[in-house]
């Protein structure tokens, strides 16, 4: 059973940054490319940014590009998502997902397993 655990989220003044983290359970952890997606009220889920298997591949969406990191620590399997000059329109329950492979995919019916959420809020 896959398990996906994130952290990090709050509220913060535009312009802040935040450190978002997902704790993964999947065995073995490089084995899966990791992304996270963020849904505001309202919305659909969107893509944010991902990583692949190895870690030597990212992606993030043209909203983020720039202001947005991902990384992942697989001694720790976690993968990590630094958020900076952030936004209210970055305001979102942003969600981790896995999918065993090397692909980064946009997608949101690519990705097998999900998280819970973590909020984040910007004020103006």
């Amino acid at each position: 059973q896959v398990q996906l655990v994130e952290s990090g989220g709050g509220s913060v003044q535009a312009g802040g940054s935040l450190r978002l983290s997902c704790a993964a359970s999947v065995r073995p952890f490089s084995a899966y490319t990791m992304a996270w997606f963020r849904q505001a009220p309202g919305k659909e889920r969107e893509f944010v940014g991902g990583v692949n298997f190895s870690g030597r591949t990212t992606d993030y969406a043209d909203s983020v590009k720039g202001r947005f990191t991902i990384w992942r620590d697989d001694a720790k399997t976690t993968v990590y998502l630094q958020m900076f000059s952030l936004k209210p329109e970055d305001s979102a329950v942003y969600y981790c997902a896995a999918v065993r492979g090397p692909l980064i995919y946009r997608m949101r019916s690519d990705y097998d397993d999900w998280g819970q959420g973590t909020q984040v809020i910007v004020s103006s």
